[in-house]
């Protein structure tokens, strides 16, 4: 049976952002301008920690994996809003929004799972200096990254299978600019406990053991810190942890305004939605690479390359 047959729809209709008609084209102009800075900013990093030897490290292994899936989760969602706002056609293939919403739940829990990791990855830079090049081994790197691919492919799988046995009746508008899991549920006029269930459940323990991860290693790095204060020890920890620390806030910030905080959808949940789906992919780069040396030298080396090329 084909999908639109089962849910009684064969489209959605996207509302999109809460704008007046005749900010359209300002509000294109925007987005499209964040989405190609999104796109040449991370791929841009995934370059030049693939090019530069000394960016081939733990640190920038797990960065380069993060800026995929930062690129990869704006893509999910932008183009698509970009092309509504260009034809003023606000519809969706059914097809098409489950795609969108398993790939979006791909991306966006990948993000929270390696972000965890980066933070116990500057966990051991910043309390076990000394044997950080053992622990934080070539294998045990590449098994976090492939666990937190896989993890985020089947739990994305599992809540898209939950949703495809549901039925959409006659209400099929979508407040939202993609299509949200929350929201679709909302629309769905079959019984969505079980749904609801995994959410609270399997997706809560999903949401808390990374984010428990990252509030424990930064616990843990402040007591070791405070343990003998000085001046020259702060301002080293902040350098090294400093822009994934400012990543985090951001990101679950964002995050629990919209899923935890809000009991409505309406214009503010929508606006952080953007913040962590199209303005946190976009300044990841920048967040990393402005106080970061390393990447500047890489950067600079880069441009002197294409230049000698030229």
């Amino acid at each position: 049976m084909r999908p639109e047959n089962q849910s009684g729809v064969s489209h959605f209709l996207l509302r999109g952002l809460p704008i007046r008609p005749d900010h359209q084209g300002a509000v294109f102009a925007l987005f499209l301008g964040v989405y190609l800075t999104t796109l040449l900013g991370n791929l841009l990093l995934i370059l030049l920690i693939r090019l530069d030897a000394r960016l081939h490290t733990p640190m920038y292994f797990f960065l380069s994996h993060l800026a995929l899936s930062d690129v990869s989760l704006s893509s999910v969602t932008v183009p698509k809003m970009l092309v509504n706002m260009q034809t003023q056609d606000q519809s969706i293939p059914y097809g098409g929004c489950i795609s969108q919403l398993y790939f979006f739940i791909v991306f966006g829990n990948l993000d929270n799972l390696l972000l965890a990791v980066m933070a116990y990855d500057r966990y051991v830079a910043v309390c076990h200096p000394l044997h950080y090049t053992t622990i934080m081994r070539e294998g045990l790197c590449v098994l976090l990254v492939a666990g937190s691919w896989i993890v985020s492919c089947v739990h994305a799988l599992l809540h898209t299978l939950l949703l495809v046995r549901l039925s959409f009746c006659a209400d099929n508008v979508i407040n939202h600019f993609f299509c949200d899991l929350t929201v679709l549920l909302e629309l769905s006029c079959s019984d969505v406990s079980l749904n609801k269930l995994v959410i609270l459940t399997e997706g809560g323990m999903l949401f808390l053991l990374p984010l428990g991860s990252v509030l424990g290693s930064y616990i843990r790095i402040g007591t070791v810190i405070l343990r003998v204060p000085s001046t020259k020890r702060i301002c080293k920890a902040f350098s090294t942890c400093g822009s994934h620390l400012f990543v985090v806030t951001l990101y679950y910030g964002t995050l629990a305004s919209v899923y935890f905080f809000s009991s409505s959808w309406d214009s503010k949940d929508i606006i952080a939605s953007v913040m962590y789906t199209v303005v946190t992919p976009m300044l990841n780069p920048f967040i990393y690479s402005l106080r970061n040396r390393d990447i500047k030298q890489a950067l600079k080396m880069f441009v002197n390359r294409a230049n000698f090329v030229k």
